[in-house]
């Protein structure tokens, strides 16, 4: 079926049922967009852990910042 066809059925919908394609139309849109990850892949993640340049450069900030 076309989209023209579609939405010239769409048109002749009363009220409510024009509402039910609505909902169940955005309910499949966030559906898609609710699962960005997927299985079996792996995503890197950083983590503080053992970044002690960063470190001594935020407290490098804080030791300034108390001096002012």
């Amino acid at each position: 079926m076309e989209v023209v066809q579609l939405l010239a059925q769409l048109r002749q919908l009363n009220r409510a049922d024009k509402l039910h394609v609505m909902q169940f139309l955005a309910s499949e849109l966030a559906n898609e967009q609710a699962d960005p990850i997927k299985q079996d892949l792996n995503y890197p993640v950083w983590s503080a852990y053992d970044a002690y340049e960063a470190a001594d450069k935020m407290l490098h900030v804080l030791e300034t910042t108390k001096l002012a």
